[in-house]
């Protein structure tokens, strides 16, 4: 019998060969390669704080100048990060025409970047910041600047990045810290990402619904799958009958729906897919 990594380096390969139209899920893992740490260990338990809520954001002024000095430091690196391997190896697939469609639980936008198109992005992306009074969206890099021009003595701190591109600043006293308001009507500026607490706008999930529809499998990428919004198309897709795999080094909450499992950094796993 060939050893047991070789087996799996070449499971997925068949499976993508057996699998024409994939719905691929990702998720944190497969852009921790670019500099972006995830959010859970291998058992599917937080590595830190769980994120922000929409409810706590809103309510508290303190809540979100905490959030934008965190996230004014951490852009620096965040806005930096570029696609990996694992991100070219699924732009690769979809121009040879496996993917149905890639649902990422990202947003940092490196399928994007990567060069990516039939993607949906479903808890939004950090690149834009949304006024949550008149709906104007305002580029990050452009509020950026505002942030810093606004907030010039917080320009030299230094802190590790963290998942949501925010950064550790839990030392800080955020009193001081001033956030623009929205240039248009003075409204209350957010990224546009989806909160803990806040749900996924309807046209994005009536858009993988419908994919999800015309796949014959799933691949499933560095997501544990603990939260709801991407799980419940797993679940779909069992109830369905299709195939789903998963690349993901630790447990995941659809690990009983699962016919492949391949516990595989995701790089190695996705290496063959390169041009």
């Amino acid at each position: 019998m060939p050893p047991v990594d070789d087996a799996l380096h070449e499971a997925l390969p068949r499976f993508v060969q057996a699998h024409q139209r994939l719905f691929v899920i990702t998720g944190a893992g497969i852009s921790t390669d670019s500099g972006i740490p995830d959010y859970r260990d291998n058992a599917g338990a937080w590595k830190r704080s769980p994120p922000m809520t929409l409810q706590a954001f809103m309510g508290s002024a303190r809540a979100r100048a905490r959030y934008w000095a965190r996230s004014m430091i951490g852009w620096r690196s965040f806005g930096r990060a570029e696609p990996n391997i694992a991100h070219h190896a699924l732009a690769a697939m979809e121009r040879t025409g496996h993917i149905e469609l890639l649902l990422t639980q990202n947003v940092d936008g490196l399928h994007e970047a990567a060069g990516s198109h039939n993607v949906v992005d479903l808890h939004g992306r950090l690149d834009r910041v949304r006024c949550m009074t008149c709906g104007d969206i305002t580029p990050r890099s452009l509020f950026q600047k505002k942030l810093a021009e606004a907030n010039p003595l917080w320009l030299d701190m230094q802190a590790t990045i963290a998942p949501d591109g925010d950064a550790d600043l839990d030392n800080a006293d955020f009193a001081s810290f001033l956030v623009p308001p929205c240039p248009i009507c003075g409204g209350v500026l957010k990224p546009d990402v989806v909160f803990f607490g806040e749900n996924v706008p309807r046209a994005r999930v009536d858009t993988a619904w419908a994919h999800l529809a015309r796949a014959d499998a799933m691949l499933v990428i560095g997501s544990s799958l603990m939260v709801y919004s991407g799980y419940r198309f797993v679940r779909e897709a069992s109830r369905r009958g299709l195939p789903i795999a998963s690349v993901n080094l630790g447990v995941t909450r659809a690990d009983d729906l699962l016919d492949l499992r391949i516990p595989l950094p995701i790089a190695d796993a996705l290496a063959p897919f390169l041009p």
